[in-house]
């Protein structure tokens, strides 16, 4: 595609955005269970002015705009106080994933300047940490061990003992973690990390604004933050369930000393001295200035009140699915995450069926299941939620008995025993038909059944690599 020659108008401009957008999810219904935290037309509008009220401003010079600076601080400071941070430090990120690598960056930093010993730095983490960690890592030269969970979903403190080495410079927990929504042993790990010298951090990426006002709320939540003795840093998105416009993370530390192991700073170059505390140079002020606003908008009363209402709202789900038969919840969440698997029914059919009703849930592996993060928008959508949930069950129930069915379940079996290069030059073909429409795809069971048939990982990573080629050409 070409730039146009002459400019479009206004109208036509915007008629044709919202043309494309007819085939974007639709999280204004309540139809979304990821991606998009809808806290409704109120809080939205606070949002959107104050962002385009800061749209030019750049956080890169917080001296030039000590309104941006005033904003980050305080926003820094609100969230260290919900999480008992008393002499916390840290700063904005674009998202979880950003904070999540800040917080590798310093790990490997503080062991180069305590621990110059070692070489090949190695991170211990739960299978079920969030895959930023992966890519921290591997942007970061250091290693990660992934140990497993127990059957309850939880980080195995046993198994992360065993697996630290000379190499070892941080542990991690997660808060909730992201497949099932459970919170990890965080006091056993944290005190695991004091014992052996080593850094703690416990990603509360999803649940870092909630939990807090869980506990206030009654709800029996284990300790996770800076209270606890041994947690040296933690991960909080503010675009979740804080209600702020995207992208906004805070990466927060024990203390100031070991955030300066994040800054980055060269001092010879020919156009100044250069500092950055974060990965990016630009930061957008809309997203800090959005933050501060719904914070100070909403204060604790608001997210009492908005976290109550998801709080109600996830134990309806809860309760509606425990009815059901052939679905059920994994695990026993401990806030507003929950996963949908079943023993009876091809649960990624099930999806399917969902998202031909236009709802959008993520799907899951190991064990194979349909992600939900319910938010304050699904109160007025369970009602329809369930009915289609219904009907999709029900296909799914037929469809396993059906030619279809049991032609999927051939191919699995084909797959598993066919020569590699075989499977590697089928895989390849799929590849290309995968991602390569402007609309969203109607099936997403067929892709999961094949991952799940594929043995060889550079085959499984070859098939999300031509999807990505695919999807951004």
């Amino acid at each position: 595609m070409k730039m146009p020659e002459s400019g479009v108008d206004k109208s036509s401009l915007f008629n044709k955005m919202s043309e494309v957008r007819d085939n974007d999810i639709k999280w204004k219904e309540g139809k979304a269970f990821s991606l998009v935290f809808n806290g409704g037309e109120e809080i939205t509008e606070i949002i959107k002015e104050a962002y385009t009220m800061f749209f030019s401003e750049n956080g890169l010079n917080p001296s030039a705009f000590p309104s941006l600076k005033k904003f980050e601080n305080e926003v820094v400071q609100m969230t260290a106080n919900l999480l008992n941070g008393v002499e916390s430090a840290g700063n904005m990120t674009s998202g979880g994933t950003e904070s999540i690598l800040m917080a590798i960056k310093t790990a490997r930093e503080w062991a180069r300047a305590n621990k110059p010993e070692i070489k090949e730095p190695e991170l211990i983490m739960p299978k079920s940490a969030h895959p930023a960690f992966n890519k921290g890592g591997h942007y970061f030269g250091v290693k990660i061990i992934t140990i497993p969970t127990k059957s309850d979903y939880r980080a195995d403190v046993e198994a992360m003992e065993k697996a630290i080495t000379k190499n070892t410079i941080m542990l991690v927990g997660s808060a909730p973690s992201y497949p099932q929504g459970v919170i990890d042993p965080i006091e056993d790990i944290a005190a695991l990390a004091k014992k052996n010298n080593l850094l703690m951090h416990v990603d509360a990426c999803v649940g870092g604004v909630v939990l807090p006002f869980y506990k206030k709320l009654g709800a029996d939540i284990p300790s996770f933050d800076f209270s606890v003795d041994g947690v040296t840093s933690m991960s909080v998105d503010l675009h979740k369930y804080g209600y702020a416009a995207k992208g906004a993370s805070v990466v927060l530390y024990k203390n100031k000393t070991l955030r300066r192991y994040q800054f980055y700073v060269t001092t010879d170059w020919p156009g100044g001295m250069y500092g950055s505390p974060t990965i990016l140079g630009t930061r957008p002020g809309g997203a800090i200035a959005a933050a501060w606003a719904i914070m100070n908008y909403l204060g604790e009363e608001g997210y009492l009140k908005i976290i109550g209402q998801i709080k109600e709202t996830t134990e309806e789900f809860k309760k509606r699915v425990d009815q059901m038969k052939g679905i059920e919840v994994a695990g026993k969440p401990d806030m507003s995450v929950i996963s949908l698997i079943s023993h009876d029914v091809d649960i990624f059919q099930v999806g399917d069926g969902l998202a031909s009703r236009g709802w959008h849930l993520d799907m899951q592996q190991d064990p194979n299941a349909l992600h939900m993060t319910i938010t304050y928008a699904h109160k007025d959508s369970i009602d329809e939620f369930f009915k289609d949930l219904e009907f999709a069950v029900s296909e799914a129930r037929q469809l396993s008995n059906k030619l279809s069915g049991m032609k999927t379940a051939m191919t699995r079996g084909l797959l598993k025993s066919m020569p590699k290069g075989m499977v590697s030059k089928l895989v390849a073909k799929e590849g290309q038909n995968l991602g390569n429409s402007d609309k969203r795809p109607e099936k997403m069971a067929p892709m999961y059944g094949m991952m799940a048939a594929i043995t060889d990982n550079g085959d499984r990573e070859n098939l999300v690599k031509d999807a990505l080629d695919n999807l951004f050409s």
